[in-house]
């Protein structure tokens, strides 16, 4: 048997034992935990897609640059505008 194999056959036994022998709990969840623990998945969620946004800007970036491909090159753009504060007498 590969070592693989019975680390798996280990863990599901640990898992079958662990769901048997399983005992309810009695407890109240007060509501201002409930609000926490939202806040805290939320705030999970918002860091991961932080986190996956900018590793697909930096893989974007680094396929484009493998590629020859410049995302900027058909953007047009306008003129600097420059104003002068004198007065026009």
């Amino acid at each position: 048997m590969k070592k693989s194999e019975r680390v798996f056959l280990i863990l599901a036994l640990i898992l079958a034992l662990n769901i048997a022998f399983m005992s309810h709990a009695a407890a109240y969840i007060d509501p201002s935990v409930t609000t926490y623990a939202i806040q805290a998945v939320v705030g999970v969620a918002v860091a991961i897609g932080a986190v996956a946004a900018i590793w697909w800007r930096k893989a974007k970036r680094k396929v484009a640059d493998k590629l020859g491909l410049d995302e900027n090159a058909k953007k047009t753009t306008e003129d600097e505008v420059v104003e002068d504060d004198e007065d026009d007498d």
